[in-house]
């Protein structure tokens, strides 16, 4: 049993979903069937939920608790030319503040809370307890490792672990993504409408706007969930316009959303309804 695979099925036996990386911090392949995203699924995984394809798959949703899996024929190989162990931070409702150079260690020890830290090649990992999106380059040399990414595991580290602060959890929501001008597919209709009046319709897109708007964490989840609600009660009438479907997007992107990761949480629910 390789160094590696007993880190992992001791990671797991903590309840720590866990996963193999080759050199250079890269996951393994997709499994077959949804290798280069053939499954048709949910294209780098930025949109939620289960992927229907045989796991496992799709580099950080791959990571898992489950001892079979972890020591099956799928990873058997991937285990001997491992180069380091990887988990899913949001997966046990955890935050990892990278910190990649001496400079955004002494940002972080000047502006955030005392927390359990873990020192990395070139910089340290500072982890918070509460999961939040996930982002890259929030400032200079600093990434936020949560929800839908993995990140190493290089030790237990020292120091008690504190709630995720609110300094933490602005540093994307203080800097969103611009909002750009999107062209998406609406369905065309050819079913009975039930929309009583124009009212109706217009509420509706409203309290998604804000559904969005006030999502103060899982930002990607959020989204996915009003897309698919939205096209679930108005996308097979016709009534649902390009015009709607932009306010969406615009209500996303405010809160740091990239237009790619809004077109495809948008295919991913048209698919997922069967349009």
């Amino acid at each position: 049993m390789t160094t590696h695979l007993t880190a992992a099925l001791d990671l797991a036996n903590r309840s720590v979903p866990v996963l193999p990386l080759r050199a250079g911090k890269v996951p393994f392949g997709n499994c077959p069937d949804c290798r280069g995203n053939a499954c048709g699924g949910r294209p780098n995984m930025k949109t939620p939920g289960p992927c229907d394809c045989p796991r496992p798959c799709h580099a950080w949703a791959a990571a898992t608790t489950d001892p079979h899996v972890i020591t099956g024929l799928t990873w058997s190989t991937a285990w001997r030319q491992a180069a380091a162990v990887a988990y899913h931070p949001g997966g046990i409702g955890l935050t990892v503040v990278d910190l990649d150079h001496a400079d955004a260690i002494a940002w972080a020890r000047r502006t955030l809370p005392a927390t359990r830290t873990v020192p990395t090649t070139r910089g340290e990992h500072w982890i918070y307890r509460g999961a939040m999106p996930s982002a890259n380059a929030v400032r200079d040399g600093v990434d936020i490792k949560s929800t839908m990414v993995y990140a190493r595991w290089l030790g237990p580290g020292t120091g008690t672990m504190t709630a995720l602060p609110d300094a933490v959890r602005s540093l994307i929501v203080e800097k969103p993504s611009p909002v750009r001008p999107v062209t998406v597919s609406v369905p065309t209709g050819g079913g009975e409408c039930r929309h009583r009046t124009p009212a109706y319709l217009e509420r509706g897109i409203a309290m998604a706007e804000q559904r969005i708007t006030e999502a103060a964490s899982a930002v990607h989840a959020t989204v996915y969930r009003t897309f698919l609600a939205v096209l679930s009660a108005h996308g097979r009438c016709g009534c649902l316009t390009d015009t709607h479907a932009a306010r969406l997007f615009a209500a996303a992107q405010t809160k740091g959303e990239t237009a790619r990761h809004c077109t495809d949480a948008w295919s991913n629910a048209r698919t997922a309804l069967g349009m």
